[in-house]
């Protein structure tokens, strides 16, 4: 048990001396850590929607060990400098492994810079981060960690840390062998490639369930694929292209921000993040990389007008003619994307 819990223990949850013990380790501003609701089994089999199965990277195939290493992992603060922040508070399993806030909490209060996305089928992804700056889910899974502004633990005391709790030392020497930066960042990893999200109405409506859709949500797809050319963007099994765009959103006075130019330094990409998938959508509020969009109906409202205007936005974006009834008929369908 740690000191500051230790402390907590012995103190009224309505006394002053709570209040200074809880200042004093940084836990006052804390929210409840979110628990594990998934199911036991995590199926390595594609839900309908994508054709093929998750595929492993060398070195780190899935094991019934590995897998639930990097679950516990994924819930226990233990990762965060003072031990108040888990992978699981910025993407939470009831939100689709999202964030309701516009920006997380990080260690301290501090807030992150861009919202949190959903993590679900981030193993049928390529590149990842909003502006791509992680080539996989291993490289990924780290930088969390040393975030000032997130879980702000430099790697060798998350070592140092996992390597005195008896039951990661053991759990890591069956998994892996050895726990290391690499093995941490892989049982990490390997549990996030296992969150898979498909078999939505959409889906079987696709492979011939007529009835799975309402008309309201056909009529949503029609718009979708056609007049309104989300498309062109939002495609694949994961309803993203996983390429970048400039959208506007966050421009000032015309300017775009740096975005995925910060990562390649290539003036032309100022502005573009990463297309987010549609996927769980409803459950995943607020929308964009700056969280600035607070309804799917805004969403729509925002692309209906071509994005905000600036200097290097997506000529694939433009305005779309629709009547009310077609833009709440777009909205249907893209929420149908959230429901078994």
């Amino acid at each position: 048990m740690s000191r500051a819990a230790s402390a907590i223990q012995t103190v009224s949850l309505r006394t002053p001396l709570l209040l200074a013990v809880l200042a004093a380790f940084g836990l006052q501003d804390a929210p409840p850590l979110p628990q594990d609701t998934l199911p036991q089994e995590l199926p390595l089999e594609a839900p309908l929607g994508f054709p093929e199965e998750i595929a492993a990277p060398e070195g780190n195939g899935f094991t019934r060990e590995r897998t639930e290493l990097g679950r516990r992992l994924f819930f226990d603060p233990v990762l965060s400098l003072d031990r108040t922040v888990a992978c699981a508070s910025c993407h939470q399993p009831e939100h689709g492994f999202a964030d309701p806030r516009r920006f997380s909490l990080g260690v301290g209060g501090k807030l992150t810079k861009r919202n949190s996305p959903t993590l679900f089928n981030r193993g049928h992804a390529t590149l990842q981060m909003w502006d791509g700056r992680a080539a996989s889910l291993e490289e990924q899974a780290l930088m969390p960690l040393e975030n000032p502004d997130e879980m702000a633990l430099p790697i060798p005391d998350a070592l140092a840390r996992l390597r005195a709790d008896d039951f990661y030392a053991k759990a890591f020497g069956r998994a892996y062998g050895e726990l290391s930066r690499e093995t941490l960042a892989k049982a990490i990893a390997q549990f996030v490639r296992r969150l898979q999200k498909g078999d939505s109405p959409i889906d079987r409506f696709r492979v011939g369930g007529v009835k799975d859709l309402s008309k309201e949500e056909r009529t949503g797809m029609w718009l979708f694929e056609s007049r309104a050319g989300c498309w062109k963007c939002h495609s694949g099994p994961n309803f993203s292209d996983e390429r970048f765009h400039s959208t506007g959103v966050g421009a000032v006075d015309g300017q775009a921000e740096p975005a995925r130019m910060a990562i390649t330094g290539d003036p032309a990409d100022r502005g573009r993040f990463k297309t987010a998938s549609l996927r769980v959508l409803e459950l995943t509020a607020p929308y964009m990389h700056d969280g600035s969009l607070a309804t799917l109906e805004e969403v729509v409202d925002f692309y209906s007008q071509g994005g905000t205007p600036h200097a290097t936005r997506d000529p694939l974006l433009e305005p779309f003619e629709a009547t009310p009834e077609e833009r709440k008929a777009l909205v249907a369908f893209l929420r149908a994307l959230s429901r078994d």
